[in-house]
């Protein structure tokens, strides 16, 4: 905060210097300034704007950076992960996410409420994010892929969530006799083996390169969501359809 509140005088001194100078003789030259200027005073009052909120420590440079990567559109390579809704949605949400994390399993429900609410307007497309630290987590994404392979995926997702604190082969098992998946075949696939190991890598490879740092990370049409609820998706509903 130091740091910005002592560079903005000197640059709305800088801002006002330039808008004392002679006017250029083409009314469009000073058309053009006028934008110019104007853009620069929405920067600094939108670097401002951001401070207050989050009470950062930072310079005018590092949270004018924050701000455009919250703004900015990435490429999540959707198609590459299982996902739930119309796939022509105008409406996509994407989430990083793990079954250790209590928090991931608190918002399930939700997403499956809101799936439900709207089928043909929302598609929810899932990236695996198991963290350091939640060390049934890997063996938890592995047993969820051992259900895609039979075309389970949702089912197994929204069944295995509430069980952050008891992921363990008994509880994979048993979620998988509840959604009608061949046992013979889902106890060889749920071992955690390199091919999926690899599709975890690749989605926290995508998930670091994009900025996620916890668990659920949400974006919605390609933008990072840092206060993500229902309310948010009824308004894009309302605005979009």
């Amino acid at each position: 905060m130091k740091k910005i509140i002592l560079s903005l005088p000197l640059l709305l001194t800088m801002i006002s210097c330039e808008a004392t100078k002679p006017a250029p003789q083409s009314n469009e030259a000073l058309r053009k300034k006028a934008d110019s200027l104007a853009t620069e005073l929405s920067e600094v009052k939108s670097v401002l704007t951001y401070v207050l909120e989050r009470g950062m420590n930072s310079s005018f440079e590092q949270v004018k950076k924050e701000i455009e990567n919250a703004n900015k559109e990435w490429d999540l390579q959707l198609e590459a992960s299982p996902s739930i809704g119309d796939p022509k949605a105008k409406i996509v949400i994407v989430e990083f996410t793990e079954f250790q994390c209590p928090y991931c399993s608190r918002i399930a429900p939700t997403l499956e409420s809101l799936i439900n609410k709207y089928p043909d307007k929302v598609r929810l497309v899932y990236k695996h994010f198991p963290l350091s630290f939640h060390k049934d987590a890997p063996a938890a994404a592995a047993a969820v892929i051992a259900a895609q392979k039979q075309g389970k995926f949702w089912e197994y997702r929204w069944l295995l969530a509430p069980n952050y604190n008891s992921l363990n082969d008994s509880t994979f098992t048993a979620i998988a006799q509840q959604v009608g998946l061949n046992m013979e075949q889902f106890k060889k696939d749920m071992v955690l083996d390199a091919d999926k190991q690899a599709i975890i890598d690749r989605d926290m490879k995508l998930g670091m390169e994009v900025g996620v740092q916890g668990t659920p990370n949400f974006y919605v049409n390609g933008k990072r969501q840092d206060r993500f609820s229902p309310e948010l998706i009824d308004q894009l509903v309302k605005d979009l359809y």
